[in-house]
């Protein structure tokens, strides 16, 4: 129950549903308990006026009694028929208080654990698959709701109506009570024996079934791949094992449970016969009437569902404790980035790298070793270098998606760990190296940069990121739905619409993280060319592979294993007649080959 502690501040959060919902148990189930005693009555009346309907036989009052013995049964019925209504009536408004009560927590928990997801960093997510991500907010929040609601309300039933019932049957008879609850304290070692193994294979069936998540959620990802290769036969063996590995941990639970109920029922039944036999002696001793049995039967009858129900809700409790357990690893995880009362100001776009290393922390790799540079405001940095030389890494660096494992990064004088983080991106626009584009429409998905956008903006975007005429080929335009990952566009449509993502929001710095690889020479010139007028007097970094993207940049780094080996102006870089114009000549001669 450790882990279940979590969900106690949403218990007191919503203390004025749980309250109720306690107060409707405890009636509903005085309303339970009442038709046993009434039945009771009923049964020693009959047996009263049978006695009497004998003695008056062959006289006018045999009658009599019958017509009264009729309206007594009658009335005995219509009062049990009224507190079976006055129960039910509760038992809804439990319902209504306690159940709603869980779907208040599960979307608490939901929106908590999704916030939370928010704020972890991008070391977090290479760690995780998407998956397990999503079944942590979503199945195994369903179960945690199954515990704040069900299991907590039939839980509080069972007590109460326990409670009652054995204080009743006490009070009758407390030799009678103790045999009919005999069986229990069997039963409880049974609960507590099945206990752990319930744990442990409930939380091995989440395990399996994150791992089946994830699975699917991959391959629908990289269907087109699967496809281009042939591989559907591979996939689906792969998805059959892990089925297979799925159904076998939920049987394992059901095997438990299997056997959980079935020596329940025999306990329950058991209660029964000691009942009838035990109170039989005691109806021949004088103690008890005939109906005082018939009333204990009731009372075993009333706790037969509560008792059945006991594994259902250990079930539900384990269950929950093994996804709760889940939750919590992720709730309890810390963003390394922290970015509280930061400082919120006005970006000039003045970077400073200061003898900055990076080692990625789940890889341990190590991508820029001793990284010194600095871009003043309206400049346009220009990075160039082979594939793992560490390139996209400053990239990640400057929109703090890590932080330097040494050194200092400077923005406008300011070290980045001071500055506000949302208000600093804000200012910035982030073109990545892998384009993502959102299930929606292509006007929402440029429009994605601005929290509102002017009428007209989307399209100016369009043009400046030279996609605008290819949009209007489109059958519906701007209108056109993008499918999940922008898998309906080409390359370089996916490329150009996320730079006009990062236009419309006119931002102070702009980073370009090797967005032009898709795009032919002629609209990769339209594209700089509008970013030149765009981004005047603005900070631009842009990272390429191809010297003629970058040739006019204020500064170009050249990098190669995470150090800058040549950094100046391309005048200046060619004049060195190092590695910058080894590639320059490399490329101008693959150039004129084609």
């Amino acid at each position: 129950m450790k882990d279940l502690a979590y969900l106690n501040k949403f218990f007191y959060k919503y203390r004025w549903r749980l309250i109720p919902g306690v107060i409707f148990v405890i009636i509903s189930n005085i309303f339970g308990v009442l038709p046993a005693q009434v039945i009771r009555v009923a049964f020693d009346l009959v047996n009263e006026n049978i006695g009497i309907y004998r003695l008056f036989s062959g006289f006018d009052r045999q009658d009599l009694s019958y017509r009264i013995f009729g309206y007594s049964v009658m009335l005995f019925g219509a009062l049990v028929l009224v507190l079976a209504l006055l129960r039910g009536i509760f038992l809804f408004f439990m319902r209504q208080t306690i159940i709603l009560m869980s779907r208040h927590i599960e979307y608490d928990l939901k929106n908590e654990i999704y916030q939370h997801y928010q704020q972890l960093t991008m070391a977090f997510y290479r760690r995780n698959n998407t998956g397990d991500l999503m079944n942590r907010v979503t199945e195994d929040v369903s179960r945690v709701r199954m515990y704040v609601g069900p299991a907590i309300m039939y839980t509080i039933n069972t007590i109460v109506l326990f409670i009652l019932v054995i204080v009743v049957m006490v009070d009758v008879n407390m030799k009678l009570a103790i045999y009919s609850l005999l069986p229990l304290p069997v039963l409880a070692f049974a609960i507590y024996k099945v206990h752990n193994i319930i744990n442990q294979r409930s939380e091995k069936i989440q395990q399996q079934l994150s791992k089946l998540s994830g699975f699917v959620q991959e391959t629908f990802s990289g269907i087109r791949v699967i496809k281009a290769y042939g591989r559907e036969d591979e996939v689906m063996r792969k998805f059959a094992g892990e089925s297979e590995d799925y159904k076998k941990t939920s049987l394992d639970l059901i095997q438990v449970q299997a056997l959980f109920y079935p020596v329940m029922l025999l306990l329950i039944g058991l209660s029964t016969i000691i009942t009838i036999y035990a109170g039989g002696v005691e109806v021949m001793n004088g103690t008890i009437t005939s109906g005082n049995i018939a009333e204990f039967i009731v009372y075993l009858n009333q706790l037969m569902f509560p008792v059945m129900s006991l594994g259902w809700v250990t079930s539900l409790v384990q269950r929950a404790a093994a996804s709760q357990k889940r939750i919590n690893e992720f709730l309890h995880t810390q963003p390394e980035i922290l970015t509280e009362d930061g400082v919120r100001a006005e970006l000039q776009g003045h970077i400073k790298f200061e003898n900055v290393s990076f080692t990625y922390p789940d890889t341990g790799i190590k991508a820029l070793s001793d990284v010194s540079f600095e871009v003043r405001p309206g400049q346009f940095l220009a990075i160039i270098g082979r594939t793992g030389s560490g390139k996209s890494t400053i990239a990640n660096l400057l929109l703090r998606m890590y932080d330097a494992t040494s050194g200092k990064i400077y923005i406008d004088g300011r070290a980045i760990q001071e500055l506000d983080l949302k208000s600093y991106r804000s200012q910035a626009g982030f073109v990545p190296q892998e384009v993502f584009l959102f299930s929606d429409t292509i006007a929402n998905n440029i429009a994605f940069g601005r929290t509102t956008t002017i009428s007209g903006e989307v399209e100016t975007a369009a043009r400046e990121a030279a996609v605008y005429e290819n949009i209007l080929h489109f059958e519906n335009g701007f209108e056109t739905m993008i499918g999940e990952r922008g898998i309906t566009l080409s390359g370089g449509q996916k490329q150009r619409i996320s730079i006009a993502r990062a236009l419309i929001k006119q931002p102070q710095l702009l980073v370009l993280d090797d967005c032009l690889s898709a795009v032919d020479t002629k609209t990769e010139e339209e594209i700089l060319t509008n970013l030149g007028k765009n981004m005047r007097g603005k900070t631009s970094v842009i990272i390429a592979h191809r010297v003629s993207t970058i040739k006019n940049a204020d500064i170009i780094l050249v990098m190669e294993d995470g150090r800058i080996v040549e950094q100046g102006n391309h005048d200046s870089l060619m004049a060195q007649k190092g590695a910058y114009m080894s590639l320059y000549e490399k490329q101008l001669l693959e150039e004129q080959q084609t």
